[in-house]
């Protein structure tokens, strides 16, 4: 049996802001470019019954993770642009536990999907022309106290979306229905 945490945590946990590479911002933003697709490949033709099928006891089902992802990479993209246009912003958070249970988030995936290529194309577009200092830029979260530059961001949702990523893979992985 696997290790509840395996099933939580994939990838492991997500990491604690640093200083990044150049090459490090790179594949940062290459992930973030690449991912729409990416989730999309996986998920987009599945039926109902694998997108309703929760990807850990008491987890969030596939069709809720989708839903998910865009509504926090959203949020990540609204936060970089106040960290660019703002002095240290103090952002708002907000309750992902509540957000995954709004009628939305039975909808198909299907715009869910098409709003993270919009949005992915936007973002990466804004993040490949920062100069160095702009990726050094900030914002407060006030959930944590914690102080994170863009350059801490890409490095984040390049992590969070592999994170939800590697949940469905793997679940469609222990049931059988993609070879991933």
């Amino acid at each position: 049996m696997s290790n509840p945490d395996d099933l939580r945590y994939p990838i492991g946990p997500m990491p604690v802001p640093q200083t990044y590479t150049p090459e490090q911002q790179r594949a940062n933003l290459a992930a973030i470019a690449a991912y729409p697709q990416k989730l999309a490949e996986l998920v987009q033709t599945w039926p109902d019954v694998r997108l309703d099928t929760p990807y850990r006891p008491d987890g969030w089902t596939v069709r809720q993770v989708v839903h998910h992802v865009a509504d926090s990479h959203m949020n990540a993209y609204i936060r970089t642009r106040l960290a660019l246009t703002e002095t240290n912003p103090r952002i708002s958070p907000y309750e992902e536990q509540e957000w995954a249970m709004f009628a939305d988030s039975a909808l198909p995936i299907a715009p869910s999907l098409s709003l993270l290529t919009s949005l992915h194309l936007r973002w990466v577009y804004c993040l490949i022309r920062l100069t160095p200092g702009q990726f050094e830029r900030t914002y407060l979260h006030p959930g944590n106290q914690q102080t994170y530059s863009v350059a801490d961001v890409l490095a984040l949702y390049a992590w969070h979306g592999e994170h939800h990523y590697q949940h469905i893979a793997r679940l469609a992985q222990r049931n059988g229905w993609v070879d991933v």
